[in-house]
């Protein structure tokens, strides 16, 4: 199987990520998103960091010229027709990823791929919302995903071996890495990384310690490159509390209670980076 076309569903953050470095790759690449002004400014994103790699002399201008020209956006998820591979990348919510997964089943070619950007929920569960779950399988890039090399291809209970080399091959391809888990709520990286975080964000709201404290604990003495409420921060603190209560929900298990202070914050709109405030300011 080869990927010659691929239709990414969700134009936020991740989904303009995912864009760009397959667009870089020299894939034509299909951007959806149902609003038209979210797929305008996702496109400006991806336009601007092409334009800084220029300057920064990692790619040359006609290098990006053809990253950008490689680049379609649609309102309609018919706009996945043609791909053989579409990614899902919308918010962490069974019920919006099992809707799109149903309409990728109906839009897409009966042999086309259809992988999910999801970072906890099950690969499983989406895949039982189609009539191909043997072609459903997790491909969960990391944020900022033109810098980070890793992905997480997650073999749900009925993913064909094809189907797990096909994408890996492809992810090797966008110049990544790519390690295979099995289908358990937060696979790897978020069943170890989230509770870290949810820990650290208890210690912040029993008054063990201020937030600089804690990030410089363990940047200094675990060697972390950030701070974990730092990270907090870059993914999203709506992001983590969504990977809390489905950790929370699947497992059964208190350790993954999140934490009244981070349900506190996102209630308030603190959401990190992305809102400009978070346990950081970011207004500057």
């Amino acid at each position: 199987m080869e990927i010659t076309r691929v239709a990414v569903i969700g134009a936020g953050t991740m989904g303009a990520g995912i864009t760009q470095v397959i667009a870089q790759s020299g894939v034509p690449v299909t951007l959806i998103d149902r609003d038209s002004e979210i797929l305008t400014s996702a496109t400006n994103r991806i336009s601007a960091q092409l334009d800084r790699a220029v300057q920064r002399e990692r790619m040359t201008r006609d290098e990006a010229d053809v990253a950008l020209s490689v680049i379609d956006t649609d309102t309609s998820i018919e706009g996945a027709s043609d791909a053989n591979l579409a990614i899902e990348a919308v918010p962490e919510n069974f019920d919006l990823k099992a809707d799109i997964f149903r309409q990728l089943d109906r839009a897409c070619n009966s042999t086309a791929i259809l992988s999910s950007n999801t970072s906890s929920i099950s690969i499983t569960r989406l895949g039982s919302q189609t009539k191909r779950p043997e072609l459903v399988v997790g491909l969960h890039f990391f944020n900022p995903v033109p810098r980070m090399s890793l992905v997480e291809v997650v073999s749900g209970g009925r993913t064909g071996d094809i189907v797990v080399d096909t994408v890996s091959d492809f992810a090797r391809a966008l110049g990544k890495t790519p390690v295979t888990v099995q289908d358990f709520p937060g696979f790897v990286s978020n069943r170890v990384l989230i509770p870290m975080i949810n820990e650290a964000i208890f210690t912040l709201h029993e008054g063990v310690a201020g937030i600089e404290e804690i990030d410089t604990v363990m940047k200094l003495g675990m060697n972390h490159p950030m701070g974990p409420l730092e990270l907090a921060d870059m993914i999203g603190l709506d992001v983590c509390l969504d990977i809390l209560e489905v950790l929370h929900s699947e497992m059964g298990d208190q350790k993954y209670r999140p934490c009244p202070l981070l349900r506190q914050m996102v209630a308030a709109g603190k959401l990190g980076q992305k809102s400009g405030e978070g346990f950081y300011s970011y207004e500057d």
